[in-house]
């Protein structure tokens, strides 16, 4: 389980020497999260961690996609029958993902686990079968430990800013219990996440409706009303300290209905007449709506669509959303934003980070619209590119057009607490590698190199988020 000091970087040594240099001096930047989804409420209440398993196998869909890949149930790695209790036994949980330990072999899960368990727990042991039981019990004595509590944690990872994903219609009390709390210094941002209100032929629409018009005070059985509405729950966010939003649509589309049209759909689908023609029409409005705010309250629009939800429909209506089977679409951005991007392309307020699990769009369309246009910035990697290889491409693919300055710094995207170390980590040490590359063929001085490693790591992220 030891952690050799060169992992990920270059094979030539000469490369790799530089790669070295180049890491020591990014390697101790404080950790800018802006986007991820641990929720605030663990670091409110600072309760221990309960088990290994409920730790690093459970939150996870990264390792729980795996093992289910491999044979594992849902049921027995602790994701309960929508409508039940959770059953399984946590040490039984472990003892399946011990066992399929070799299944992670060359994957980030395995890169980030042992990473957290080296690094995070100072164990020695390596997961299987045999060291099951012995791996279990030295973990849940160390979380039975202060220095393993969330709030203590937080503080040793480095981490500078935390950003949460939370729905419009969220009182954020959490958020503001921890911002008030003056034992905790650290700083958790929400995020805001209007996607339960963007497409009324999702069902359940209406009654999100009402929701989010009781938080905001505002009749959303209109369109103006829902409008409004987001816009009320926007300023309440950015109030206390969201500086971004997350989008996750089916696609990237963006083009505006008359209000007329808008209105008469926003009716239809009240009365359960609109037809899915006219979800798809109003669904790509609210995405240029929400453009559109974000040009006039600076919030920054995180976009990330073509995954398809919820791929194994059995699955989705016996365990629920987030249990693995998310999956990459074919992406486009260059002809679906165009409308949008001549709208509000070249307005100072409005910030894009545009992120994608199709890696082909990297080239062809994120990096020349982050080339050209000053609000559009190359997301990095994440959930499926979030790996050591892709992370590589995607360097090779988009600083050909758009630079190092027009990327958005790294991105974790996790519910896994422990794991933001580790991938931060790795970023940065595939950073330094592809750096030094220029350096070695002579594209770029050591000096500026290293310069770049410092900026990618934090003060990048915090200009891009507007978290400075």
């Amino acid at each position: 389980m030891a952690l050799h000091p060169d992992r990920l970087f270059p094979a030539d040594p000469a490369t790799r020497g530089v790669a070295r240099t180049l890491y020591a001096a990014a390697a101790s930047a404080p950790i800018v999260s802006p986007h991820g989804h641990v929720d605030a409420g663990l670091l409110l209440r600072d309760e221990p961690f309960t088990d290994p398993a409920d730790l690093l196998v459970v939150p996870d869909h990264y390792v729980l996609r795996l093992l289910h890949a491999h044979g594992a149930d849902l049921g027995a790695l602790g994701r309960a029958p929508r409508g039940d209790s959770p059953g399984a036994d946590p040490r039984e949980i472990w003892r399946t993902f011990c066992a399929h330990w070799g299944a992670f072999a060359g994957t980030p899960v395995r890169y980030w686990t042992t990473a957290i368990l080296a690094d995070v727990f100072g164990t020695d042991l390596t997961p299987s079968s045999a060291t099951a039981d012995a791996l279990y019990d030295e973990l849940v004595a160390a979380l039975a430990r202060p220095e393993f509590r969330p709030r203590a944690l937080f503080e040793r990872f480095g981490i500078e800013v935390l950003a949460t994903t939370d729905d419009p219609a969220d009182d954020l009390a959490d958020h503001a219990a921890l911002r008030d709390d003056p034992e905790f210094a650290g700083r958790v941002l929400p995020t805001f996440r209007p996607d339960a209100y963007l497409d009324p032929g999702v069902p359940g629409w209406p009654a999100r409706l009402d929701r989010l018009g009781a938080a905001a005070g505002i009749d959303t059985g209109t369109h103006a009303g829902l409008v409004a509405a987001l816009e009320n729950r926007r300023a309440y966010f950015a109030e206390r300290g969201a500086t971004a939003t997350d989008t996750g649509p089916v696609d990237a589309w963006a083009l505006p209905l008359r209000a007329p049209e808008a209105e008469r759909i926003h009716a239809a689908f009240l009365a359960s007449s609109g037809t899915p023609e006219e979800a798809t029409a109003y669904r790509r409005h609210m995405l240029f709506e929400l453009m559109r705010m974000a040009s006039e309250d600076g919030l920054v629009m995180q976009l990330h669509p073509s995954v398809i939800r919820n791929h194994h429909g059995p699955t989705l209506e016996r365990y629920g959303p987030d249990t693995g089977h998310d999956l990459p679409d074919v992406g486009a951005f260059t002809r679906p934003l165009r409308t949008a991007l001549e709208a509000f392309g070249t307005n100072q307020r409005f910030r894009l980070v545009l992120f994608t699990v199709d890696e082909t769009t990297f080239s062809r369309e994120i990096a020349p619209l982050a080339g050209f246009y000053p609000s559009v910035y190359a997301g990095a990697p994440w959930w499926f590119l979030d790996t050591p290889s892709a992370i590589a491409r995607y360097r090779g693919a988009v600083t050909d057009s758009a630079g190092f300055g027009k990327t958005s710094g790294f991105i974790d995207d996790t519910r896994a607490f422990c794991s933001i170390p580790a991938r931060h980590d790795m970023a940065r040490r595939m950073d330094a590698g592809f750096l030094a590359s220029l350096v070695v063929t002579h594209q770029l001085s050591e000096e500026e190199a290293a310069a770049i490693a410092v900026d990618l790591a934090a003060p990048l992220p915090r200009r891009v988020f507007r978290l400075e």
